[in-house]
């Protein structure tokens, strides 16, 4: 038996299959190329299309120049490194030092750019010196004489192999890279004695001007035009475009068109924003002011998205075992447009406006250069519009009002990898999933706080005073009084009133409807699991005794007796919940009487007695005086304290703290009540906003209707709930609400 040593012997198509596949078309590969200047240490690079016609259309003998002043490449470095696909030379370079000698971030590692010139055209001539040396040399490969496959060679077809394609390297006297003075655009300079110089001829593909003014707008935004964190700002680094040694006067003025909007109609801007991997916190400012906010903070951990990717998903959630992120510290800005038909003067948007914002999207930038596709208008690379269309689009920004700049680096995040073709992050581990989350995560929770809480001021609140005043009734009565002497208009205006007033009444009447039905999908839900519990728990007794009669056994009487009993007390219950559900219906609103609060509560605790124990909060009760009467109906206080229990639950749910509480206060000497917690408490600038209908603070998972509810339950017998804010009432160190039934119908009869 003779054992072969084999070598692999890649076929010549690999060149076709890897330039297709890693370089997805000619505007990533002119930036690939840009990026080689960059890591050269180039100051300026000048990219030129000869013999182009007007509209860039290519003719035969079209051509593409991409000249630098960079370090150039030494005849060893083109031998070892730069014919050889996949070359390891900048990585062993990051490995040693991560830095140029101009002090700029190695961006390429992969050794796969050089691909970028056959994404071009066949023909390639690259002239090249190095820094000290007093020759150059030039690099030539003609692949026109094959076909695009690679499979044949002048119309023949061959095997060819990747070492059939030969490549001539000729050193030289400089005559292409010398010092010499040149012009570029409006600059006269030295150019420096090194550099390198690529000629494309022989081009593949199509160009037009359209496609030149895409990749111009892609090289103006290969850096960040908002430069922040540890991303570097370098000046220095041009990139100018010229035909026929004529500078293309391409200016990206919505660039600059960009900034002034952002400075004057974003509604917020998000600037020096952090994430802080050791503290798992973010810090930010949002117009000005310095926020800190921890990833286990309340407002974070009731979001859906967060429970999605750092919990099970469910309501609840053990703050104990939230995992530590991988992906690293990095920083950004955001800048929040509201693109609604009725908004704020002040942030309102024009056509042209909004046409400019659409044309950015969130950039990411690794060590100051952008990593693509991110940021163009059809990218959503934190699949923002397919949460908001298969989750809730209430509980995010859309990605046409938000323009975003990202910055990580290969120190913070070493875990963050381009992909090979260098379309995005490599998508796969906990490093990238974690990115991506910590992102939407902080997105949801500006739409969740700061931009519900703009919207919610944006509401027209003087329609609900002029709801609660009548004016219109009062000046329809002005208005009849001045048309006393013409009785057709009198009539036509007593006719509008009439209608105005049942229109009014049918109004009101669906918004109590809607208002009770709010409080009974609240108990049902609550109950049901403990309902459906004890129903299951009969179903498996009854099932046993007919599995038993059924087959002949004899049935024990003293066991009979049991599973009857049992049965007996889980249909008990279930009725017991059920009646306690039953008053909340709108038969039972009609009807109000002097009640002693503490025995509605009795009823609602009971409804949450399971749920109380299970999540380990403790229930105290406190009374001060005679029992706290209020006239009114059961349906009214339970849906009351079905809120506040909902409320306190569920913020109690969010801190991590092994003593949770809630404390329920009965003052009957000043007819108030006080539920408290020892919970988050409410943010000082979500106070104004807690009793608005449909704000909430618990983010996608509020309805924003509980306290709303309440209050206005409340008001029909002109009682009243509020958040207290100081003493006495402040019991708990959470939230502490005071409902006071005071009212001017009070009646003062007691039982």
């Amino acid at each position: 038996m003779e054992e072969k040593q084999l070598k692999m012997r890649p076929y010549a198509r690999l060149l076709a299959m890897l330039g297709d596949q890693l370089i997805k078309n000619e505007l990533i590969a002119i930036i690939e190329l840009v990026k080689n200047s960059y890591d050269a240490d180039a100051s300026w690079v000048k990219i030129s299309f000869n013999n182009f016609r007007d509209d860039f259309s290519i003719q035969n003998n079209s051509s593409i120049t991409i000249e630098d002043d960079g370090i150039g490449m030494t005849l060893e470095k083109i031998e070892k490194h730069w014919v050889n696909p996949a070359t390891p030379i900048k990585i062993l370079e990051k490995k040693k030092n991560q830095f140029t000698k101009s002090r700029r971030v190695i961006q390429g590692e992969k050794g796969i750019g050089r691909f970028a010139l056959l994404k071009l055209g066949k023909k390639i001539k690259v002239v090249t010196r190095s820094i000290g040396e007093d020759i150059e040399h030039v690099v030539s490969f003609d692949f026109s004489k094959f076909d695009n496959e690679y499979l044949s060679e002048n119309g023949k077809e061959k095997n060819l192999f990747l070492d059939d394609l030969n490549i001539s390297v000729i050193s030289q006297n400089p005559k292409v890279i010398k010092e010499e003075q040149i012009t570029l655009h409006t600059m006269n300079i030295i150019r420096r004695p090194y550099g390198t110089r690529i000629e494309i001829s022989e081009l593949k593909n199509s160009w037009s001007s359209l496609k030149i003014e895409d990749v111009y707008s892609d090289i103006i935004k290969l850096q960040s035009i908002m430069i922040q964190g540890d991303a570097k700002s370098d000046s220095d680094f041009k990139v100018q475009f010229y035909k026929d040694n004529k500078y293309i006067a391409l200016k990206e003025k919505y660039i600059e068109d960009l900034k002034e909007i952002i400075n004057n109609k974003a509604v917020f801007r998000i600037d020096n924003g952090k994430y802080i991997e050791g503290n798992q916190e973010f810090k930010f400012k949002i117009n000005d002011k310095l926020k800190t906010i921890n990833i286990k903070n309340p407002d974070i951990t009731g979001l859906k998205i967060f429970k999605d990717n750092f919990g099970d998903g469910g309501k609840k959630l053990d703050l104990k075992k939230i995992r530590k992120t991988e992906c690293g510290s990095f920083t950004f800005s955001f800048y929040i447009f509201d693109f609604a038909a009725k908004v704020s003067s002040k942030y309102k948007l024009d056509k042209e406006e909004k046409k400019t914002i659409r044309k950015h999207r969130i950039y990411l930038y690794r060590d100051g250069i952008r990593v693509y596709p991110y940021g163009n208008p059809d990218d959503d690379w934190l699949q923002i519009d397919v949460d908001r269309g298969t989750i809730s689009a209430g509980y995010f920004l859309s990605n046409d009002q938000v323009v975003g700049f990202v910055y990580i680096s290969q120190k913070e995040n070493p875990k963050l990898k381009d992909k090979t073709n260098r379309e995005g992050l490599i998508e796969e581990g906990n490093a990238t999933e974690d990115f991506i989350a910590l992102l939407k995560i902080f997105l949801a929770y500006i739409r969740a706080k700061y931009y519900a809480r703009y919207r919610e001021s944006l509401k027209e609140r003087n329609l609900q005073e002029l709801f609660r005043t009548e004016l219109i009734s009062k000046n329809f009565l002005k208005l009849k009084a001045e048309l006393k002497d013409s009785k057709d208009l009198l009539n036509l205006v007593s006719d509008t009133e009439k209608k105005y007033r049942n229109e009014r009444k049918y109004l009101i009447l669906r918004a109590e409807i809607t208002e009770d039905l709010a409080g009974v999908g609240l108990s049902v839900e609550t109950a049901s699991h403990d309902i459906m519990l004890m129903m299951n728990k009969s179903l498996i007794s009854l099932d046993s005794l007919i599995k038993d009669a059924l087959h002949g056994n004899n049935l024990d009487i003293k066991i009979l007796l049991d599973e009857l009993q049992s049965i007996r007390g889980s249909l008990g219950f279930v009725e017991s919940q059920l009646k306690d559900i039953q008053l909340l219906f709108r038969s039972s609103k009609l009807r109000s009487k002097n009640i002693r609060v503490f025995e509605i509560l009795e009823k609602v605790k009971r409804i949450f007695d399971k749920t109380l124990k299970d999540d380990h909060i403790k229930l105290t009760i406190n009374t001060i005086g005679p029992p706290l009467i209020a006239k009114t109906t059961d349906a009214v206080l339970l849906q009351l304290f079905l809120n506040l229990f909902d409320n306190s639950v569920y913020w109690l749910r969010q801190i991590d703290n092994d003593n949770k509480e809630i404390t329920i206060t009965f003052d009957g000497v000043k007819s108030v009540l006080i539920f408290s917690d020892n919970g988050p408490g409410v943010h000082k600038d979500d106070i104004p906003y807690i009793f608005e209908p449909f704000y909430s603070g618990k983010g996608e998972e509020g309805r924003g209707l509980g306290l709303y509810i309440a209050r206005q339950l409340l008001e029909r017998y002109e009682y009243s709930i509020d958040l207290s804010t100081t003493k006495p009432y402040n019991i708990m160190s959470g939230a502490n609400f005071v409902v006071s039934f005071i009212s001017t119908e009070k009646d003062n009869d007691n039982f």
